[in-house]
């Protein structure tokens, strides 16, 4: 009988043999596939199914047959292995490690790894109870010579299978497992220490290195950082003991064990267990990332084993880097393993010194870093940020870590960097130190000049070191490869976001040390822009053209970096505005006024001799240099707008205004002539935001009155032909707008002239729109098209741009306005079948009931909302949110269109905009208007009496209600994150989930549906809101949630028996603290799932005790 058993395996081996052969091969159709692939999942849910796939594991080398195999097992252990009988679990934990031990050295890696894959699943279930031995086994084979690769491969997988689960265990039991092998820790890093040392002193080749005499080429300092080295208390640092060579399979065992210490160390704590000797043995490793490729080859050695090459000896250093991230993301470090911290940053001090020494041959550090693994270089970068954000504050006062010659070699390893993002990222972790900086300063004013004088020379050498590599006469070869065309996603260019970072790093050192930044970035400046400003000589004049005289090659060159770094300078230069301005103002005022006095000068030097309109050698690269330096020089003026407009308010003061009258007047001199449509569109917005900064936040009073204003309004109401792109047209007709409304700073109101400014905004208004109120007696037209659209572009700035302003503003504005509303509300049914007309219109029209609601009145706010019907939303919401009873009439009207005539309509749509709108109206109308149903006295509220909760309008609300609830059980994750922000919202300032009305009839139908979605797992990315959410709810009442909604909540669970629900109930501790909620709601999602899989497991006609 047993050998017709074994005929009959054989015969189902060598048909699944055909049929896996079949179902891969590519004549085959999908039908037959799918035919196929009902076949083998029928055969897999038969009982015993395993037996036969033992069979074909034991006797196939076909890798598809081995691999659905492990997929029978796989399926069987995690989703059936409580129906499974008690004998045949003790035989699959028996039979499948020793088929892995007598087949793994056969077995492709993938199949081997499956393998393993399942007996950790094993593990996971029944280790220690049933499976006692599962964990000391792996050790056994950790520690066996030949088959130590494979036991790393099963430690790993027990660490990510057993410390990360899935669904498919208890909450409990996940804890239990997590405990047990922290138990196990300090054994497996005794074990893996072992393996690291070992392979170290078999191949390692101690060549000892001195320390460097103050008479070689390393620096006195460099000398006296090995000093400090010499003195730590691991030695490795007294010499250089890097194998030469080192054995492929050495090399392979190791990354086996480096990969799962870094999986180790991203779990358990930091403790005892992670010793010294373990720390250096990774280290060790680490250098090996050091190292340059050999240039000789290796000799083989004597038994003729592969060696490992440059590239494994690489990947051995990324990996140990990779151990030693894990150990430093850990923020929570106990006293007593600062001491261990502070070696583990001495050996990295010694490998920054080592990637940074350049004494021991003829490379250049640069030349160095280029030759190492980029993923080293990285991982290194990666280490020194967390190093900086994370520790620094740990370390810094420990006199036994060198910082001050840390920041030296970090400031050689950032500015030695191969690639322009290695070096970006090293400027992050610049700006991560001087934040720290920042504010240990800020906290210790006492102090803070002994603070700032350790750092000064590093932060001195750093800032230059910035400003050099920004310049094009230094590094025009690097610099041009970034790209400064292509977009990225912030809408920067790559040359522009490399530009950005540097000067951030400028402006946060000036933050530090103002007068050494002026120091260092004025003689730079001052040198290019004495080429700028000289270039006037060599313009030549050959009847109405003119022309530069500049042609040889090399002063073409010259003069283009010149020109790219005075552009970036004037941008340092408008960086660092910010610091003249507020409670400095007077103390660095004459430094402010030079500043802006050079940078009007240079303005208006551009525009005078209008360069951009001079004919050049190599005008392709020349005419946009000086486009962008005249344009720079614009926006850096525009940045000093803040220090300005303090500039006025103090001379409001002040008898003698000279000096600011004529800044003033300069800056308009030189922003004027640009407005112009034949000036280039970059120079000519720059002048177009320098004007509206002038208006809208230095406010002169006399701007208006300046000739050069009055040449602007003339060109804008006059001189229609000759009409400014769009863009720079909406910023100057601003400009010139604000300057009539906005009030004047420091100025009492009866000294406004509102009314001369009145009159002539109304004028203003009515020349730029003009046209436009004539387009109701003429025929519809393309032309009448684009001037509805460019007016009401114009029309929505301008209101827009007073929205926060006085009432006077806003009362001004709105009586220029009201004949183009009205035009605008007569021409919209004209157009109602042009949508990008309407949507122009409806646009205007929010505008204006966003900023000007309370100057249009109630009754044209309705007649416009009635008109809008079908953008009824929007109108709508931002009069709901109006304070005062004014608008209050509205309210049954608008309630009444959304909830009856609105939400039916999109509620089983997919329209997530219209949705979020609708949802978003709710809200307010709820929040701004809570009065309209809940009428509870001020007295009530304070006494908290028993009395009745007054609430009107209460079918309306639990409309309204039900209309967030439905929106829950819905799939668009967007919409149900902004509705539960909007319920947590209405708890907080009304107490919604308090209310009688909501309490009694809606509080556990919200809690209950919020369960259900965290169980269905359809919203895991909001976990964190929903319990919050949960919490709040539960809070309302927590004896009434523990002792009546939970056993209700358990009853209405399905898949579940009598036992399992009172485990359930009784796992949920009624605390009432957040974090212990919190806890409990996840356990008891994770073991109600956990209890449904292990029900759905068992065999039909199963007794459950």
């Amino acid at each position: 009988m047993e050998s017709c058993l074994m005929h009959c395996m054989e015969a189902s081996l060598r048909a699944l043999e055909s049929l896996m052969t079949e179902f891969f091969h590519s004549c085959t159709t999908n039908d037959r596939k799918r035919e196929i692939e009902e076949l083998l999942n029928s055969f897999a849910g038969q009982p015993g199914s395993w037996r036969h796939c033992l069979y074909f594991l034991s006797n196939s080398r076909n890798e598809y047959v081995m691999m659905y195999s492990l997929t029978v097992f796989e399926n069987l252990v995690n989703k059936m292995w409580v129906g499974v009988a008690s004998e045949d679990k003790a035989e699959l934990r028996s039979c499948l490690p020793k088929l892995l031990l007598s087949q793994h050295a056969l077995l492709p890696f993938f199949i081997r790894n499956k393998l393993c894959k399942v007996i950790v699943d094993i593990g996971r279930q029944d280790w220690p109870m049933f499976y006692h031995n599962f964990f000391s086994n792996t050790l056994q084979i950790v520690q066996s010579p030949s088959l130590a690769p494979l036991g790393l491969v099963l430690l790993k997988m027990t660490s990510e299978e057993l410390v990360c689960p899935r669904e498919d265990l208890s909450v409990a039991r996940k804890e239990e497992l997590k405990k047990l092998l922290l138990d196990q820790i300090p054994t497996v890093l005794n074990l893996l220490t072992g393996i690291l040392e070992t392979v170290w002193d078999k191949h390692s080749v101690t060549v000892t290195t001195p320390p460097p005499s103050p008479t070689s080429r390393e620096s006195v300092n460099d000398c006296c950082i090995n000093c400090c080295l010499l003195s730590c208390s691991i030695g490795i640092l007294a010499g250089d003991s890097t194998p030469m060579v080192l054995e492929a399979e050495s090399g392979d065992l190791c990354m086996l064990a480096l990969e799962c210490l870094a999986h180790l160390f991203s779990w358990i704590p930091l403790s005892s267990s992670i010793t010294p000797s373990l720390l250096a043995s990774i280290f060790n490793f680490a250098r090996f990332g050091c190292q340059q490729p050999i240039k000789t080859k290796p000799l083989p050695t004597s038994n003729g084993d592969s060696m490992v090459g440059h590239a494994e000896r690489a990947r051995l250093g990324v990996m140990a880097m990779n151990c030693i991230n894990e150990l430093m993301c850990k923020n929570c470090v106990p006293v007593d393993f600062e001491e261990f911290l502070l070696h583990m940053f001495q050996q990295t001090f010694y490998l920054l010194q080592r990637l940074t020494n350049t004494h021991t041959n003829t490379h250049t550090i640069k030349s160095r870093l280029q030759e190492l693994d980029e993923s080293y270089v990285e991982k290194f970068t990666d280490f020194l940020r967390l190093f900086v954000s994370v520790h620094l504050r740990r370390i810094e006062s420990n006199a036994q870590f060198p910082l001050v010659e840390f920041l030296a070699l970090l400031l050689k390893y950032t500015f030695n960097q191969p690639n322009h993002e290695g070096y970006l990222a090293c400027l992050d972790i610049w700006s991560i130190f001087l934040d720290y900086l920042t504010t240990k300063i800020r906290s210790r004013l006492a102090d803070s000049d002994s603070v700032i004088n350790r750092y000064k020379d590093a932060l001195v050498l750093l800032l230059r070191e910035v400003l050099n590599r920004i310049q094009f006469r230094l590094n025009q070869s690097q610099l041009e490869e970034l790209d400064d065309e292509t977009l990225d996603d912030d809408q920067q260019t790559e040359w522009q976001r490399y530009l950005r970072q540097s000067l951030e790093v400028v402006a946060r050192v000036m933050e530090l040390l103002p007068s050494q930044t002026f120091s260092v970035l004025f003689p730079v400046l001052q040198e290019d822009l004495d080429i700028y400003l000289g270039l006037q000589q060599f313009i030549v004049r050959s009847g109405t053209s003119r022309r530069l005289n500049i042609t040889a090659e090399a002063d073409c060159r010259k003069l283009h970096c010149a020109l790219r770094d005075l552009s970036s300078l004037l941008q340092a230069v408008g960086r660092l505005a910010e610091f003249f301005t507020g409670d400095v103002f007077s103390a660095r005022f004459n430094d402010a006024l030079a500043i802006v006095q050079r940078l009007v000068e240079v303005s208006c030097y551009g525009s005078q001799i209008s360069l951009y309109d001079v004919e050049m050698a190599v005008p392709s690269v020349l005419k946009p240099d000086l486009i962008d330096v005249h344009a720079q020089s614009l926006a850096a003026l525009q940045a000093y707008s803040h220090w300005l407009a303090q500039f006025c308010g103090e001379v409001q003061r002040q008898q003698d205004q000279t000096q600011f009258v004529d800044l003033i007047r300069s800056s308009m001199a030189a922003t004027t002539p640009l407005i112009n449509a034949k000036v280039p569109e970059k120079l000519l917005l720059s002048a177009c935001h320098l004007l509206v900064s002038m208006a809208t936040t230095v406010r002169p009073v006399f701007l208006v009155s300046l000739p050069a204003a009055q040449n602007i309004f003339n060109l804008i109401t006059e001189n229609h032909n000759h009409r400014l792109p769009q863009e720079a047209h909406v910023l100057v007709c601003r400009a010139l707008s604000n300057m009539l409304l906005l009030p004047w700073p420091s100025l009492p109101e009866a000294e406004q002239q509102w009314q001369s400014r009145s009159a002539n905004h109304t004028r203003l208004l009515s020349s730029l729109t003009q046209q436009y109120r004539l387009l109701l007696a003429l025929a519809l037209s393309d032309t009448c098209k684009a001037v509805i659209q460019q007016t009401l572009c114009v029309l929505r700035d301008l209101v827009d741009s007073i929205s926060v302003e006085a009432t006077k503003s806003r009362q001004i504005c709105y009586h220029s306005l009201q004949e183009s509303v009205q035009v605008t509300l007569a021409l919209f049914p004209l157009f109602i079948q042009q949508p990008d007309v309407t949507d122009e219109m409806l646009s205007f029209f929010l505008t204006l009931f966003q900023a000007l609601r309370v100057q249009m009145g109630v009754a044209f706010t309705e007649q416009i909302i009635q008109t809008f019907l079908s953008m009824f939303t929007r109108a709508a919401l931002v009069v709901v949110q109006e304070p005062g009873q004014t608008f209050k009439p509205l309210l049954p009207s608008i309630l009444s269109l959304c909830l009856d005539q609105v939400y039916p309509i999109v509620s089983e749509r997919s329209c997530p905009d219209v949705k979020a709108e609708m949802f978003e109206l709710l809200f307010q109308i709820l929040h701004q208007n809570w009065r309209f149903f809940f009428k509870s006295s001020v007295l009530s509220s304070v006494q908290r009496t028993g009395a009745e909760e007054l609430i009107e309008n209460q079918a309306q609300f639990i409309a309204a209600m039900q209309a967030f609830g439905q929106s829950f059980l819905q799939p668009d994750i967007h919409i149900f994150k902004q509705n539960l922000s909007y319920l947590e919202v209405l708890n907080t300032k009304h107490k919604l989930y308090h209310r009688k009305l909501f309490r009694n009839t809606m509080l556990f139908h919200f809690i209950n549906v919020l369960l259900q979605v965290l169980l269905h797992k359809s919203h895991d990315l909001l976990q964190d809101d929903i319990t919050l959410a949960l919490y709040n709810m539960a809070a309302v009442d927590f004896p009434a949630f523990y002792s009546s909604f939970l056993p209700e909540f358990l009853n209405g669970c399905q898949g579940l028996d009598h036992h399992q629900r009172t485990t359930l109930a009784r796992n949920f501790t009624p605390e009432r603290d957040l974090p212990s909620f919190s806890q409990g709601v996840y356990r008891i999602v994770n073991d109600l799932r956990f209890y449904r899989l292990c029900n759905g497991s068992l065999p039909p006609g199963t007794l459950k005790l």
